[in-house]
């Protein structure tokens, strides 16, 4: 007779839709990806960034901040893995999303597995928004999972997103979990922004 296996607790992710403007595809794809997780594997948390009040960062702390800065920030703090889906805006990750990652501080991201989302209308901004984020988790010393998913038009008909949206989505949460069950020490040295 084989050892049980060690029964673990679900990964606590939370989600961010980096969009202000009222729900379309990208929310529909996102709310179907994380439905489709298996709640004894990830218990989520999605945070629409059109819901929320996050006034725009000046320095000072969540707290001080006012709106929901710091509800949303101790939510990616407390988060085991975290999901950043953004539609493209003028080749990049929206303004909103951005100054989210400006009112966080770095220890609520470090070490953490993070998931990258992009939607735009054609396939010519595909690493825009990828990129400029991964920069910005750099900063945070982030474990960004190594691919991420990029969404267009083609990837949805009436609304709806099609077979390979849908199996492109439920790769990155799976690998976001499997990142967040790693455990073990961080990755690397401290990013240089914790030495601030």
């Amino acid at each position: 007779m084989s050892p049980r296996a060690e029964v673990s607790e679900p990964v606590e992710i939370t989600a961010v839709l980096g969009s202000v403007t009222p729900p379309g595809r990208l929310r529909r794809a996102l709310d179907e990806a994380l439905a489709r997780l298996d709640p004894a594997e990830a218990r989520v948390r999605l945070v629409d960034l059109a819901d929320v009040r996050i006034p725009l960062a000046d320095g000072r702390s969540p707290a001080e901040l006012g709106g929901d800065t710091a509800e949303v920030v101790g939510a990616l703090a407390r988060a085991e893995a975290v999901v950043l889906a953004t539609p493209v805006y003028r080749g990049s990750l929206t303004g909103a999303l951005k100054n989210l990652l400006d009112c966080t501080p770095v220890p609520a991201l470090r070490d953490t597995p993070v998931a990258l989302v992009a939607m735009g209308g054609s396939d010519h901004h595909y690493l825009g928004a990828e990129r400029h984020l991964r920069d910005v988790l750099a900063f945070f010393g982030a474990l960004v999972v190594p691919t991420a998913v990029y969404l267009s038009s083609r990837d949805f008909t009436d609304g709806a997103p099609g077979e390979r949206a849908a199996g492109q989505l439920d790769a990155v949460l799976r690998s976001a979990v499997a990142l967040a069950r790693r455990g073990g020490e961080p990755l690397g040295p401290d990013p240089l922004a914790a030495s601030f």
